[in-house]
């Protein structure tokens, strides 16, 4: 691992993983289109060099309570991690944990929580939307019990997840206004709502109290034809800025991806299959490494646009290609 490049960490844990009986769970859902919107969609916007004057910037931020020494995180999901290598949502938890990130697990909710949690790094967690409710709140409790620092539900799942053809989650509901409103009530924790892509659902977030949402398309695992974040965030924005913390996730792969996510007004951009590729590739070791060297990318380019701090990154750096297909 010592000396591996972030091109290399992806291209050694993509090939290990697609050797792998569960590889085929990183495919998208029926024709794969979200997974190829969302780096058209990335490539489409351009930064706005700014090279006098250059500031020195911090990549630190402290968002809902919790310091990170940066604002690159793990989008939250447990499979097929502990497929991956053995012990491996732990070795997640101490590449994390050495990055000065943050670890977010999914469902099932791993039954070592409290172990992952013991390791020191903040460790956020998220339950499915399950029909048997009496389930999903177990859920709930569990990971509160555990001490998660963030307590999430994924919005986005009421009709399942599907990779390709195969429905893989099926046990789901679709959530009322009215019981996002009882889950807030039995949280102490601050709540995150997982999947939102509109600005109804974004209002209904907000009136339901909860303290943070992810933009997010979910991996390309729920509907196919799903916009990436970016094409909703504008409109979501208008309702949620000053009044909810937005966190982003969808196909971010480099520290260039994370200055748009944040030049958009995420406070926090998640990573998905790159966690799992560095973990293959890599260990604790590769999943350090992976945050290290994006934050690192993300500090370079911070520098030659003028952004001191994560917080404090403008709209005005981006560029948008109107010609681009």
């Amino acid at each position: 691992m010592a000396g591996m490049t972030l091109s290399e960490l992806y291209e050694k844990g993509q090939e290990a993983i697609s050797q792998k009986k569960f590889g085929f769970l990183l495919e998208g859902v029926e024709t794969g289109f979200v997974l190829k919107n969302n780096r058209r969609v990335l490539d489409r916007y351009m930064f706005r060099q700014q090279c006098i004057d250059a500031v020195e910037p911090v990549t630190g931020c402290r968002v809902l309570g919790v310091n990170l020494a940066t604002p690159v995180i793990m989008s939250a999901m447990t499979m097929p991690i502990p497929a991956i290598v053995e012990d491996g949502l732990m070795r997640v938890a101490e590449g994390l944990k050495a990055a000065g990130s943050l670890m977010w697990t999914g469902t099932p909710v791993p039954k070592d929580l409290k172990k992952l949690t013991a390791v020191g790094v903040p460790v956020a967690a998220t339950v499915k939307p399950f029909r048997d409710r009496a389930k999903m709140f177990e859920a709930l409790e569990e990971v509160q019990e555990a001490g998660a620092c963030w307590v999430g539900v994924e919005i986005d799942v009421g009709q399942g997840t599907k990779i390709k053809d195969l429905p893989v989650v099926s046990d789901c509901a679709p959530l009322t206004s009215a019981e996002l409103k009882d889950i807030r009530k039995r949280i102490s924790a601050p709540l995150i709502l997982k999947g939102v892509l509109s600005r109804a659902d974004a209002v209904k977030a907000i009136d339901a109290g909860a303290d943070g949402m992810v933009i997010s398309n979910h991996g390309a695992h729920t509907l196919d034809y799903l916009p990436h974040p970016f094409q909703v965030m504008d409109d979501i924005l208008e309702v949620a800025r000053g009044k909810i913390t937005v966190m982003v996730d969808g196909g971010f792969r480099r520290g260039s991806d994370v200055l748009k996510g944040l030049a958009f007004g995420a406070s926090l951009v998640g990573l998905g299959r790159p966690v799992l590729w560095a973990l293959a590739a890599g260990g604790s070791e590769g999943v350090n490494g992976l945050i290290d060297q994006i934050t690192a990318e993300l500090s370079r380019i911070m520098r030659m646009v003028g952004a001191a701090d994560p917080a404090g990154v403008s709209r005005d750096i981006l560029i948008e290609d109107h010609l681009g297909g």
